[in-house]
């Protein structure tokens, strides 16, 4: 079987619920962030994951992912790896969408990217780093991070460009799996968040 790769977005945190841009800064898990993380780990411990015990298993070593991998009983497996970490937004980290369009009307970060931050093509060739090492592993592989970096693996994993990112939200604790169907990259499973029910 050709290998899949399931990405698990960090729990929830005080910027992440205010829709603030969470880059470098490292923000710690809200308690309702903690409890996502916990039910996540009881999803992915249960079948068909049954606790994924030939998987690859790699973190952002940025603290609200590195938590949520631990408390969802993957600490012990984890690789830290700078290439999970989330997009650096430069001069834009902590602010929302409406802060940065009052004083650059039309913005978006997937066509503009950020002044003082990551280059566009340097997010998505982070992103290419993770594609490749989950496409030569020979088995499953599970990567906890941040929503616009898994987001960016997702749209390089089917052939896109970054600005395809866009397209594909993610919630936080939210569940993805990427895989194959009829040789080609796909798409198992995107944002789900059944187990925070």
């Amino acid at each position: 079987m050709a290998p899949r790769i399931l990405l698990a977005r960090h729990g929830q945190t005080e910027w992440s619920l205010s829709g603030k841009h969470t880059g470098r800064t490292d923000i710690p898990l809200l308690d309702e962030g903690r409890r996502g993380a916990k039910l996540l780990g009881e999803r992915l411990h249960r079948a068909p994951y049954d606790g994924l015990p030939d998987a690859e298993v790699r973190t952002s070593p940025l603290s609200r992912a590195r938590d949520t991998c631990e408390i969802a009983g993957f600490g012990d497996r984890a690789e830290p790896w700078d290439a999970l970490m989330e997009f650096d937004y430069g001069d834009y980290d902590g602010m929302t969408p409406a802060d940065i369009h009052a004083v650059r009307p039309g913005w978006l970060i997937w066509r503009d990217g950020v002044p003082g931050g990551e280059t566009l093509a340097q997010v998505s060739a982070r992103a290419d780093e993770v594609v490749e090492w989950a496409r030569s592993a020979d088995r499953d592989v599970l990567v906890f991070a941040h929503g616009h970096i898994l987001r960016v693996i997702g749209a390089r994993w089917l052939g896109h460009d970054i600005g395809f990112a866009a397209r594909i939200r993610l919630n936080p604790t939210s569940l993805s799996v990427l895989g194959w169907a009829y040789g080609e990259p796909a798409i198992e499973s995107w944002n789900e968040t059944g187990h925070l029910s």
